[in-house]
């Protein structure tokens, strides 16, 4: 099978030093309760702490320190068609697959190519021994609000079911969740904008080695 030519590029976000309080282990169900903004965690902590009444700062009188700001180094590798993402931090894994290379149109129905793009992704997870897989939906803005967070919750429980065929780890915990219309990653005034918005990420934690 030829594999389509991969993109990659690495950028650059700054994110605030913020403690992220993710949930505990769950069910392998789609929840309804809000989960922390996909993408808006903060994945590094600072090397050293600074003691802002350290003379050797030498502040301007009255002046304080900001709040810390940490730099995530993204490594971002793209199919050239935009079908599945890869996005790798200093402490996370992260794929997206569009809707599209995943069900037919407006269907939570995995085709067949569709399970083996998931197989790869859980041998992914094995590399990584990540026993905490999130698995999220999302939906352009078309059609109702309601319709889309059901539609974006049933793709993410039919993606996450794969996933726990594939793997053999009985430690594994999954958090599910559809998101609908929410957090989109391209403009919805766009066919191509929305394509990009119908995806179902499934992300990791990075193993130390």
């Amino acid at each position: 099978m030829t594999r389509t030519p991969r993109l990659s590029l690495t950028l650059t976000a700054a994110t605030l030093m913020v403690a992220a309080n993710l949930l505990g282990a769950t069910t392998a169900d789609a929840a309804d309760d809000p989960s922390v903004p996909p993408g808006t965690e903060a994945t590094a902590a600072a090397p050293v702490e600074v003691d802002a009444n350290d003379p050797d700062l030498k502040l301007p009188e009255g002046a304080t320190l900001a709040e810390p700001k940490v730099l995530d180094i993204k490594q971002v590798v793209e199919d050239q068609g935009g079908e599945e993402r890869r996005e790798d931090t200093n402490a996370d894994v992260k794929f997206a697959l569009q809707a599209e290379v995943l069900f037919p149109k407006d269907s939570a129905k995995l085709t067949g190519e569709s399970k083996a793009r998931i197989a790869s992704i859980a041998q992914e997870i094995e590399k990584q021994n990540a026993t905490r897989i999130r698995v999220f939906g999302f939906t352009d803005d078309l059609g109702s609000s309601a319709h889309g967070d059901v539609l974006s919750r049933k793709r993410a429980n039919a993606v996450q079911g794969v996933l726990e065929s594939e793997l053999t780890d009985s430690t594994v915990t999954y958090e599910v969740r559809g998101y609908g219309e929410q957090y989109p990653i391209s403009s919805n005034a766009t066919e191509a904008g929305r394509k990009k918005n119908r995806r179902v990420e499934v992300s990791f934690p990075r193993s130390d080695g």
